[in-house]
């Protein structure tokens, strides 16, 4: 009985290997790439599928790496057709290390599918197209990265210390030797790295560096979750006379961090077109991109265009990225910001480069602004908005609300606070295409202004992050 039983129904697991023995013989064409950059197909039940490395116009046999109900995650068994898109990737790592998903598309692609994610999102979240479609803003498509978190972690099994990003989808870190959108000078030094920390008192106590390099030497922040011996430190000042780097500890959080040698300089960006110099401490937020970062300062006061008679607000200031800029143009400029770290150096930057006079700087819970807040600041002819992932939402909603438009339908809204001037154009800087629609859907629809242009910023090449800057008048 058992065994004609047991040939009736075979084992789960004989049922399982059939069924994906099937799937792996299923010809796949790529219709898409996700926010991810992993291909996206349908199986001929209507399953989605998500390929990883497989690019649009590709037809694909795939090995399932995990299953759902509605959808599924593969990688690649074979190529019937390659997209015309493709490239060879420049990194030996690529694959392995998750810090670059995008290497195998061509450069020209890669912003065209950032442009197309803006408009979709800008279309399916907002009903919103702009006006205008801007010309994406691009720089160097290798070794741009001036700033970077690298793990460090001591693996026995191999061979010792490793340092550098995470393996894709995973914990692990990537076994690198090289690393092609840091710096040259920076990716030279992670084999020399590896030998550094595995030769001190306690490599399994030091489980990051961080790099922020500016326009001079690039600074090294060794997180140390303990005190480092003298020989430890002599170790650490002879790798910096033998390799152009300089030393901090970090022994806690990112106020802790310190230089190893207190007569080092702050590392610094320049914003030559205006004549900036902007120096930052190494755990201060700073754009990782600087030849971009410039780019899209000027880009975004040729938008603004702020007169001399103008006020302007900044609002999630940081460091003063684009408030030290504008008050090279207009009147006044009050920087916002919820970080009084940052604002301290962007304070400090003011005064260096002779602007105290035209700039203020406040401290203030952006993620919680109200209308009457908003009000309480005063007038401002026009706004430059640039937050983290999250958005504005707070400050959208205020504007909307100070102008008597806050509700969702016309029943709902208030009365206009009295007095209050709505900004006349707003510049908004992006990280997050989905949030900036939401939100652009609040100033166009509830506040009643027009969206005058996008575009996106080519900030992070090689990966599927999506920076952007779109216009907004009244």
């Amino acid at each position: 009985m058992s065994r004609r039983h047991s040939r009736a129904n075979p084992r789960p697991d004989a049922v399982a290997s059939a069924a994906a023995s099937a799937a792996e013989q299923e010809w796949l064409g790529i219709e898409s790439l996700d926010l991810d950059a992993r291909g996206v197909a349908h199986r001929q039940d209507g399953k989605v599928v998500f390929v990883a490395g497989a690019l649009p116009g590709e037809l694909v046999r795939v090995r399932v790496t995990r299953s759902k109900p509605k959808w599924e995650q593969a990688e690649v068994l074979q190529w019937a057709r390659t997209a015309s898109t493709r490239v060879a990737p420049r990194c030996e790592h690529f694959g392995v290390c998750g810090g670059c998903s995008m290497q195998h598309v061509d450069v020209r692609a890669q912003i065209a599918f950032k442009q197309r994610t803006l408009e979709d999102d800008l279309r399916h979240l907002a009903q919103l197209r702009p006006q205008t479609m801007l010309r994406p803003l691009a720089g160097p498509d290798w070794g741009y990265r001036q700033r970077a978190r690298l793990t460090v972690r001591l693996v026995p099994k191999k061979g010792g210390v490793l340092v550098g990003f995470h393996e894709r989808g995973s914990s692990y870190v990537a076994d690198m030797r090289s690393c092609q959108v840091l710096p040259p000078a920076v990716s030279a030094l992670l084999l020399p790295l590896r030998a550094l920390i595995g030769s001190l008192s306690c490599p399994d106590r030091l489980p990051q560096i961080e790099l922020a390099a500016g326009d001079g030497e690039p600074v090294l922040v060794l997180r140390n979750l303990q005190p480092l011996t003298e020989q430890d430190l002599q170790r650490l000042r002879d790798f910096a006379a033998e390799h152009p780097v300089q030393w901090w500890l970090q022994p806690g959080g990112p106020h802790t961090a310190a230089p190893l040698d207190p007569h080092g300089a702050l590392p610094a960006y320049e914003l030559p077109e205006f004549g900036l110099r902007m120096p930052f401490r190494p755990t201060d937020f700073t754009q990782v991109n600087h030849q971009v970062n410039r780019a899209l300062v000027s880009r975004a006061l040729r938008l603004l265009q702020p007169a001399r008679d103008e006020r302007v607000a900044d609002w999630f200031c940081g460091l003063g990225n684009f408030t030290l800029p504008l008050a090279t143009r207009a009147g006044f400029v009050l920087g916002v910001e919820g970080s009084e770290t940052l604002l301290a150096r962007a304070a400090d930057n003011a005064r260096a480069c002779g602007l105290a006079q035209r700039v203020a700087f406040e401290a203030s819970n952006l993620f919680e602004i109200d209308a009457q807040a908003l009000a309480a600041r005063g007038r401002f002819d026009k706004w430059v908005v640039d937050p983290p992932r999250e958005g504005a939402l707070a400050l959208c909603k205020a504007l909307a609300t100070a102008l008597g438009r806050g509700g969702d339908s016309a029943e709902q809204a208030e009365a206009p606070l009295p007095g209050f001037v709505a900004p006349s154009r707003i510049v908004y800087v992006s990280c997050n295409p989905a949030t900036l629609a939401r939100d652009a859907g609040v100033l166009v629809h509830q506040a009643g202004y027009q969206l005058r242009a996008a575009g996106v910023v080519n900030m992070f090449p090689h990966t599927s992050h999506v920076e952007s800057i779109a216009v907004f008048e009244a």
